[in-house]
């Protein structure tokens, strides 16, 4: 049914004879509210039918709309492949640091601009997803919500979601219920077993596209190809008894056979970007200043240290584990700044976690950080920074620290902007502003690690370490990735004979975690334990009572890193044999 417009409301050009359907009604009816509103209603419903009829996908309509996103022409070739000849069913397995999460997002903008994508659901780790909202909304203006109950399914048509959450009840009903439009999965390595929950849930649910990102589809053997490919279009590898028959060459499944046959199969459903011989991130130059702490400093950090270790472990066993963090984050905050633990021990002293006994002792180191008036490692801090004239990312994990670098950093003649998770949008966008124009310092905390790229720059100084790898990686993340053309220089401030420095030892000389491209560290620490996170292995150690005890469980942990160092190495050889001629080389 059409709808008559008067003649004011008609355009002057009467070329567009578009007809309005009931759908365009309710649309005009809101829109005719001034004699001006009709013109401007009628070219925006042109418009919309317009790109309605474009026919297929002979270019993208997303890439005005984008706002920070640098446009690569493999991340474009790659959107249209998967529109035009995947039909939006695809694994992206790009080599780390090539941008999957701006192809996604890409492919997720078009498909919503075109009106073929209402309802998007993307599943990720737990830990990733803020990072995915945040990225979702301010590149593509896609908003997305992160799950929190589960009336969400209904009321959020474009949802994140942290797959160990979604896959249980009664979470998994409502997602298998609902009909979605498209289904992303991040870190889609995690689905390699066709047996597990995980890979049984994203099978259950209906979707009518579906991307599956990755860098490493093949981690152990070719029954997990397998099971990926099957996820997404099953019969594109053969049944499975035909798919080991004809492409596996080993008993115990890790040898391909007739690759290219499995090649060729795998263009129909992968697309694989690798960094060619003229693609190249520069280098990065890592710089370590050890600190040796001052002796107030130093009896305040003994202090910290002899408490936790006496109360980590209560008479009877494990304490509570509101005491454990409680713990955790004291020893973290001396590795800081004596102004961060101050705050924290003071606020102990009142606490009911603990007995009289231990009050008394923290009111005792309360005092003593109270009393010292400036730390080492800020003034450090100020002699390097004093010896650059390049913009730098200082980050550190707690505000008490922020405002005391602040302070010291201004009254060195510095220019310090100031960026943190409790400043609203617009103040954190003025921020990034201010520092690419006449900022000099960009002092943050972890909230400056992610989503924002601030390749403008190229000095990271790691202040404090945060005990999360993860955590270190996507600082550096924001300066080196794609887009960064110079040298980037990461500064790693540490204390002498403290945990920090355990940090060092792992990192550093054990898998020379500051040589990886972004996104390697993850599929490393992927392989060492699933049980425990990397902070709690830290953390038992360094409460060993015995120093021996401690140096042993460190090799131990060092050498499990190097394994798993290793191990990595010899999966990306893997997907380097099977997948080398599925990809695209990325020139500079």
């Amino acid at each position: 049914m059409s709808l008559p417009v008067s003649e004011a409301a008609r355009p002057a050009d009467a070329s567009l004879s578009l007809q309005f359907d009931d759908a365009d009604a309710d649309l005009l009816a809101r829109a005719f509210r001034t004699p001006g509103d009709g013109p401007r209603a009628w070219a925006l419903n042109g418009e919309a039918h317009r790109i309605s009829l474009i026919d297929g996908f002979d270019r993208l309509l997303a890439w005005p709309t984008l706002r920070g996103v640098v446009r690569y022409p493999h991340q474009e070739r790659t959107c249209l492949r998967v529109l035009r000849e995947m039909r939006g069913r695809a694994i992206l397995a790009d080599e780390v640091g090539l941008g999957k999460t701006i192809e996604t997002g890409l492919l997720l903008k078009e498909y919503t601009i075109r009106g073929l994508v209402r309802r998007a659901l993307i599943l990720t780790p737990a830990s990733l997803t803020g990072q995915w909202r945040e990225e979702m909304e301010s590149k593509f203006e896609l908003p997305f919500a992160v799950l929190r109950s589960v009336g969400d399914w209904e009321r959020r048509p474009l949802l994140v979601a942290s797959i160990d959450t979604a896959k249980r009840d009664p979470h998994r009903v409502w997602a298998q219920r609902t009909s979605w439009d498209l289904v992303i999965v991040d870190e889609a390595h995690r689905l390699k077993n066709r047996l597990s929950v995980n890979w049984r849930f994203v099978a259950g649910l209906s979707k009518k596209y579906m991307l599956l990102l990755t860098a490493t589809p093949v981690q152990n053997d070719m029954d997990e190809l397998f099971n990926l490919v099957s996820l997404l279009k099953p019969g594109a590898l053969h049944t499975y008894d035909r798919f080991v028959e004809r492409y596996v060459g080993s008993a115990d499944g890790r040898v391909p056979a007739h690759v290219p046959e499995l090649r060729d199969r795998l263009r129909d459903v992968m697309v694989r970007n690798r960094r060619g011989i003229a693609f190249t991130l520069p280098p990065r130059r890592v710089h370590s200043l050890p600190v040796r702490l001052s002796p107030r400093e130093r009896r305040l950090y003994d202090g910290v240290t002899e408490f936790v270790r006496d109360a980590y472990w209560s008479v009877s066993g494990r304490m509570s584990w509101a005491a454990r963090l409680t713990l955790i984050v004291l020893q973290r905050e001396i590795g800081s700044s004596t102004f961060a633990v101050a705050e924290t021990l003071n606020r102990l002293t009142q606490s009911p976690l603990f007995g009289a006994a231990e009050r008394e002792r923290l009111e005792a180191l309360r005092d003593d950080a109270r009393a010292i008036p400036s730390n080492v490692k800020a003034d450090h801090l100020a002699g390097f920074l004093r010896s650059s004239d390049e913009k730098a990312l200082v980050f550190t994990q707690y505000l008490r620290t922020m405002q005391h670098l602040k302070g010291v950093l201004e009254g060195d003649g510095h220019r310090v902007v100031i960026y943190h998770g409790g400043l609203p949008p617009a103040a954190k966008d003025a921020a990034v502003r201010s520092f690419r124009g006449e900022g000099q310092i960009f002092l943050s905390t972890e909230a400056g690690g992610e989503g924002r790229n601030l390749q403008f720059a190229r000095t990271v100084v790691n202040y404090d370490l945060p005990w999360n790898p993860l955590r270190i990686e996507q600082r550096i993340g924001r300066v080196h990735r794609l887009g960064q053309t110079r040298e980037v220089h990461v500064v790693n401030l540490w204390a002498q004979d403290t945990v920090e420095a355990y940090l060092m030892e792992l990192l550093d000389r054990k898998i020379h975690m500051f040589e990886l491209v972004v996104g390697e560290l993850d599929l490393i620490l992927g392989t060492l334990d699933e049980r425990r996170s990397f902070e709690d292995m830290m953390m038992e150690i360094w409460t060993l009572r015995q120093a021996e005890e401690r140096r042993a469980a460190l090799r131990r942990l060092g050498d499990a890193l190097v394994r798993a160092r290793d191990q990595y190495d010899a999966m990306r050889e893997r997907n380097d044999e099977v997948l080398r001629d599925v990809s695209d080389e990325v020139p500079a």
